[in-house]
């Protein structure tokens, strides 16, 4: 039976959206095709007709949740309440829904050159919003340029510490989301008058 370009569309779309948050959950190897599919709804005798092999669906789904990652930090409205919502034990458990970086960070460089290239241009899309933030916060634009990318190697560090220990020393693991969300929130430092 032959689906509208509509319909296709949306296949798509649900291949994308599935790819993404298990990806996220369970890394590129850990996933199948067949698991990805069944998760959009669809069979899997349709997937070729979409994308030419599972790295290009890992490409788009890359693409996807740095987008996702993103407009979450959009409408948290201020870097404060993204901090809050980063370092809380929700994002640390909920790890399909979570930040690309945290997840997949330490499978890229064995990955493709495609796929690193559309990780790299997510992360340089994510230094970019957490600049644009600290300029808001104060920050002059270089110290902003460097706040981001230290902020960012924490956030993802530490969440990515954070979940390893959960479940074996839970403490070890709440301990490191409440230092990084004191010690990130610290405010700009003072600069010397310009003349």
């Amino acid at each position: 039976m032959k689906v509208s370009k509509q319909q296709a569309a949306e296949h798509r779309a649900a291949m994308v959206d599935a790819a993404a948050r298990l990806f996220r959950e369970r890394g590129f190897d850990g996933v199948a095709v067949a698991e990805i599919t069944r998760a959009a709804g669809l069979t899997h005798g349709g997937f070729y007709g979409h994308f030419a092999s599972k790295e290009a669906l890992a490409e788009e789904a890359c693409v996807h949740s740095f987008a996702e990652a993103l407009e979450r930090m959009g409408v948290a409205g201020d870097l404060d309440r993204y901090l809050d919502t980063y370092l809380s034990p929700r994002h640390r458990d909920a790890r399909g829904d979570g930040c690309p970086m945290a997840a997949l960070a330490a499978e890229i460089p064995h990955r493709e050159e495609g796929l690193q290239g559309k990780f790299a241009a997510g992360v340089a899309a994510y230094v970019a919003g957490l600049a644009d933030e600290l300029r808001r916060a104060g920050f002059t634009a270089a110290e902003a340029r460097e706040r981001a990318l230290l902020t960012l190697a924490a956030l993802v560090g530490g969440m990515a510490l954070a979940r390893a220990t959960a479940a074996a020393a839970p403490d070890l693991s709440a301990e490191f989301l409440a230092t990084l969300r004191r010690e990130l929130a610290r405010e700009p430092p003072e600069t010397a008058p310009r003349t």
